[in-house]
């Protein structure tokens, strides 16, 4: 989705000790653990090779290397709900390394979808601890954006490289920021766009599943793809209306 406004300012937490944060450096430590340890569990669950690993790892050290600039430059320490999106990252490299493993498709289903539920437990815990922030709703969008980049080159194989727009919108969308700077304005929240954005990954792991027959996987993943470019064009149309 395009950008989102940022995070209104969150509320207080409870008096007595405040969240624990933590710096940078240990928090992507912590991650780095978790990552080796899920990429063990799928060695020894479903034989995860050393392509699978070599891709999950790169996938991983890239996407640290540039959290790690983002959170020093915003001078972000992080909570307990950036901790569950670091969780949530460990899972989509794990997912693009499967993929690249050329494991079954119930593996990815079962990672992919792990990833998934994430998402609905970040935000909540973010409110409720009173840690919630304007990079922590962009990281987690980020986490989002990649999960379904990952989950459409998986689709294309199956139904076709049209299923590649839906992962490839939102960096469409910032490259085309570049050229047209009105487009980085911020949007009010909208329920209607988180919806259809949570849509995207539930119809391309659908997908994935053998138990879905292919025409059944393709009109779902058609319509998940309609409601995107429908939300897309109205979020631009609003910014160009605004634009000035």
């Amino acid at each position: 989705m395009p950008e989102p406004a940022a995070t209104a300012p969150a509320p207080p937490p409870a008096p007595g000790r405040g969240p624990d944060r933590r710096s940078p450096r240990r928090a992507l430590a912590c991650a780095a653990a978790g990552q080796f340890a899920v990429l063990a569990v799928l060695t020894a669950t479903v034989g995860l090779d050393p392509a699978g690993w070599a891709v999950a790892a790169a996938v991983a050290g890239a996407g640290a290397a540039l959290l790690a600039r983002a959170a020093a430059r915003a001078r972000h320490r992080f909570g307990p709900a950036d901790a569950i999106t670091l969780a949530r990252c460990t899972l989509i490299a794990a997912t693009a390394g499967l993929l690249a493993d050329g494991a079954g498709p119930w593996p990815v289903v079962a990672v992919a979808s792990l990833a998934l539920a994430g998402d609905l437990v970040d935000g909540p815990v973010a409110r409720r601890t009173g840690t919630a922030t304007a990079f922590g709703a962009r990281f987690d969008m980020e986490a989002d954006a990649f999960l379904l980049l990952v989950l459409s080159l998986a689709a294309a194989p199956l139904l076709g490289p049209w299923t590649l727009g839906i992962g490839a919108m939102r960096y469409v969308f910032a490259a085309a920021a570049r050229w047209a700077p009105w487009l980085s304005a911020p949007l009010p929240p909208s329920r209607a766009r988180k919806a259809v954005a949570a849509v995207q990954g539930v119809a391309l792991v659908a997908a994935l599943a053998p138990v879905v027959p292919t025409a059944v996987a393709a009109a779902v993943v058609a319509a998940a793809l309609a409601l995107l470019v429908w939300s897309f064009g109205r979020d631009i149309a609003r910014l160009h209306r605004d634009r000035a």
